[in-house]
C-alpha cells in the first residue's frame, strides 16, 4: 500500500487510506487507476496547456500537468508494471507520461515497445519513454535497429530517441553498438521531417560525446553528411560537426580520458 499521509497535502490524497489494519493490501489497480487520474484532473492548469503549444505538444487530451508534479508522483507511486498499463491505455498525456516512470523496466516486452511505439503522436512522449524508460530495458539495441527502418515519423523518431538515451543510460555498453548504430544515423539523415531529423541529429551528436574515439568515429560521418545534396542530411551533419569540435565538448573528452587513465 502506498501512504502518502506523511507528504503534502498535494499528493495524500492519492493514497489514503482509512483503515489502518489493510496496510498489508495493494489497493487495485483499478483504484490507483482513478485515483492517479483525479490527482493529474486536479493538478492541471489552463497555463500548462497553453504552454504545451509552443513546444508543439498536443494539448486536446491533456490536463495540463508540470512534468516535476509527474515525476513526484510517480515516486510516491513505486514501480508497478500493471499500473503502467492500465494508465497507459487511458490516453491521456499525462496518464501515459507518468506510466513510463511507474513502469518496470523488466517486465517490459518488446510487443509493449511496439504497442506503445504506434502511439507515440507528438516528440515529448516519444523521448520521455524512450529515455525514462525503453531504453533501460534488454530490448532497447534490437528496437533501435528496427524502429530505424520504419517510415511513420514518431516510430522513427524512437529508433534515434531510444539510441541517444542509451548513450547516457547504458554504462556497460562497448562502443560497438554505438559504432554499428551510425549506419542507421547516416542512412536516415536524408529524412528531412523536422522531428525525425531533429532526433537523429541528436543521437550523432550524443554519441559523439560519449568518448574520443566515439566522437572520432561521430565526426567523420558528420562530415560526410556535411558535403551531402541532400539539405536535411546536410543540416545533421554541419549541425553535429560544430558541436562535436566545440571545446567544450573537446575539454570534456579529454578530462574524462584523463580520469579513465588514472583508475
Amino acid at each position: 500500500m502506498i501512504n502518502l499521509m506523511s507528504k503534502s497535502p498535494r499528493t495524500r490524497s492519492i493514497a489514503a487510506r482509512t483503515d489502518n489494519s489493510a496496510a498489508g493490501r495493494k489497493p487495485s489497480t483499478v483504484r490507483q487507476t482513478q485515483e492517479a487520474l483525479d490527482w493529474l484532473k486536479r493538478h492541471g492548469t489552463r497555463a500548462n496547456r497553453d504552454g504545451m503549444a509552443r513546444y508543439a505538444i498536443p494539448s486536446a487530451n491533456a490536463f495540463g500537468v508540470s512534468m516535476s508534479d509527474i515525476q513526484a508522483l510517480a515516486r510516491r507511486l513505486g514501480r508497478s508494471h500493471d499500473l503502467a498499463a492500465a494508465l497507459w491505455n487511458n490516453g491521456w498525456y499525462e496518464a501515459r507520461t507518468l506510466a513510463a516512470y511507474v513502469d518496470e523496466p523488466a517486465a517490459v516486452t518488446p510487443a509493449q515497445m511496439d504497442r506503445w511505439c504506434r502511439d507515440f503522436d507528438n516528440w515529448a512522449i516519444c523521448d520521455t519513454v524512450c529515455f525514462a524508460l525503453f531504453d533501460r530495458t534488454p530490448h532497447a539495441w534490437r528496437k533501435v535497429e528496427q524502429w530505424s527502418h520504419r517510415r511513420e515519423a514518431f516510430v522513427k523518431r524512437a529508433a534515434f530517441a531510444l539510441l541517444w538515451g542509451l548513450t547516457v543510460h547504458d554504462k556497460s555498453a562497448t562502443d560497438e553498438p554505438f559504432r554499428r548504430s551510425l549506419v542507421f544515423v547516416e542512412r536516415a539523415a536524408t529524412d528531412g521531417r523536422h522531428f525525425v531529423k531533429k532526433a537523429v541529429n541528436m543521437a550523432l551528436r550524443a554519441i559523439g560525446k560519449r568518448n574520443r574515439a566515439l566522437n572520432a568515429a561521430a565526426l567523420e560521418v558528420a562530415k560526410r553528411l556535411a558535403a551531402s545534396a541532400e539539405p536535411a542530411a546536410r543540416w545533421v551533419g554541419l549541425d553535429a560537426a560544430r558541436e562535436l569540435t566545440s571545446l567544450s565538448v573537446t575539454r570534456r573528452l579529454a578530462k574524462h580520458r584523463a580520469t579513465k587513465l588514472e583508475r
